[in-house]
C-alpha cells in the first residue's frame, strides 16, 4: 500500500504550491468554501469512493458498489455530489455510467491523510 501511495504522492503533488509567509490571510470566504470541501470530503464513504477510484482509474456505478458493498442507488447519490463539487467527472458509454476522479488535488489530500493515519 505504500508504494501505491508513494506512487499518488508523485503524481499529484507536483503542481500543489505549500502555504508560505508571504501568501496574505485566509478570507472568511475562501475560509467557508474550504470548510466546505472538507465537509464533501469529510465522509467516509465518499473517501472510500475517491479512494476506489483513484486505484482503479474509473469504474461504473455498479462496479464501485460491488467494490464498495453497497447499493448502486446510494452510491449513485454519494458520486452524484463529489461530480456537483468537480471532483469526479463522468461518461456514458451504452449504459454505464463511468466515473474518474478529475481533481487531482483531492487525491493528493487522500494520500496524505492516509500516511498521517498510518505513522
Amino acid at each position: 500500500m505504500r508504494k501505491e501511495l508513494e506512487q499518488l504522492d508523485r503524481s499529484s503533488h507536483s503542481s500543489v504550491e505549500p502555504i508560505t509567509r508571504d501568501r496574505p490571510l485566509l478570507p472568511e470566504e475562501s475560509a467557508a468554501e474550504l470548510e466546505a470541501v472538507f465537509k464533501m470530503l469529510g465522509n467516509r464513504t465518499r473517501l472510500r469512493m475517491i479512494y476506489a477510484l483513484a486505484r482503479a482509474g474509473e469504474m461504473c456505478v455498479t462496479e464501485l458498489a460491488e467494490a464498495l458493498d453497497m447499493k448502486p442507488q446510494a452510491v449513485s447519490n454519494q458520486l452524484q455530489r463529489l461530480t456537483d463539487r468537480g471532483i469526479l467527472a463522468s461518461k456514458r458509454t451504452g449504459i454505464n455510467i463511468y466515473y474518474r476522479v478529475v481533481d487531482r488535488s483531492v487525491v493528493s489530500l487522500l494520500d496524505r491523510g492516509i500516511y498521517l493515519k498510518e505513522v
